[in-house]
């Protein structure tokens, strides 16, 4: 049985319409683990299969994919406009993280996928794509400039990032009302993130480390190619209450994806326990805590 969630999610990423109305009420029936989904009844799950057989044979290897809207990377235009230049953005948060996981984990191999901050021409697309997996080991994800806007200065700006911080809309005009066009912007951005993380990844040996709000639905997408990805994600923003959180027509969505991911880290305490809160509420899911920390295994009453 094909799941409802993510059919609507691929509806959105090719453009096709769907209806946040007619979403499914029910949660697939196998998420009786954190980080497992259906088996889905698609030509894909057989071609991923093989993918994950093919790509196992190199060995075991410590590696980590980091994925993060923007890449900690830096473009400067050449003499005379011509070409491109770059060089590591020391202040971004990615390249502390990498610093912190080598001190506790030794020797890794890192991987970095995102935007940059400046528009690369297509036609440049392919010769900076290379120049920065082989010098920064890093993977840009070129979004085009329209849907590049509407994903983030659109949905992640005007709903979720207002939304996360407890500030709900005070009208029609201040965002207000909910743009599906926008939704469907972060939809489709997430797809080609996903799509450049399958350049690259050794499903069976990989470890991929998914960061913020902007990439809540990449989940969906890694779980669906590849079932056994070792899948984390961390939020670097407050989770409102489930009081504030139903207010989102995405709400459902957002939550199953991020219940693909093997892991999901909080700043606090009070935030896994809002994400929990509104998983049980708006769901149907129940949770176990052990003290402080939330070692959870979700469970589907179906």
């Amino acid at each position: 049985m094909v799941s409802r969630s993510y059919s609507n999610l691929l509806e959105l990423a090719s453009g096709e319409p769907s209806s946040l109305g007619r979403l499914n009420r029910r949660i697939p029936s196998v998420v009786t683990a954190s980080g497992i989904v259906p088996d889905l009844d698609s030509p894909s799950s057989s071609d991923a299969d093989d993918a994950e057989s093919g790509s196992s044979s190199s060995g075991p290897r410590d590696r980590t994919i980091i994925v993060a809207n923007q890449l900690p990377i830096r473009a400067h235009r050449g003499p005379g406009g011509n070409g491109w230049t770059f060089s590591w953005n020391e202040d971004s948060l990615l390249l502390q993280l990498k610093d912190a996981i080598s001190d506790q984990a030794g020797r890794m191999e890192f991987i970095y996928v995102g935007c940059l901050r400046d528009e690369i021409p297509l036609s440049e697309q392919e010769e900076v794509s290379q120049i920065l997996l082989e010098t920064f080991k890093c993977v840009p994800a070129f979004l085009p400039p329209d849907l590049l806007s509407r994903f983030y200065l659109g949905f992640c700006k005007q709903h979720l990032w207002p939304l996360f911080h407890y500030m709900l809309p005070l009208s029609a005009e201040l965002g207000g009302r909910f743009d599906r066009s926008l939704w469907q912007a972060y939809v489709s951005a997430n797809k080609i993130f996903a799509d450049k993380i399958l350049e690259v990844i050794c499903p069976d040996e990989d470890f991929v480390w998914v960061h913020d709000y902007h990439l809540m639905i990449l989940p969906t997408f890694l779980r669906k190619r590849f079932n056994r990805v070792k899948l984390g994600f961390f939020l670097h923003s407050p989770f409102p209450s489930s009081e504030i959180y139903k207010t989102l027509p995405a709400r459902e969505e957002i939550l199953r994806s991020l219940l693909n991911s093997d892991l999901i880290g909080f700043h606090t305490f009070d935030y896994a326990r809002h994400f929990l809160s509104c998983c049980s509420r708006m769901l149907g899911l129940t949770y176990e805590s052990n003290g402080d920390i939330l070692d959870w295994n979700i469970m589907a009453e179906l």
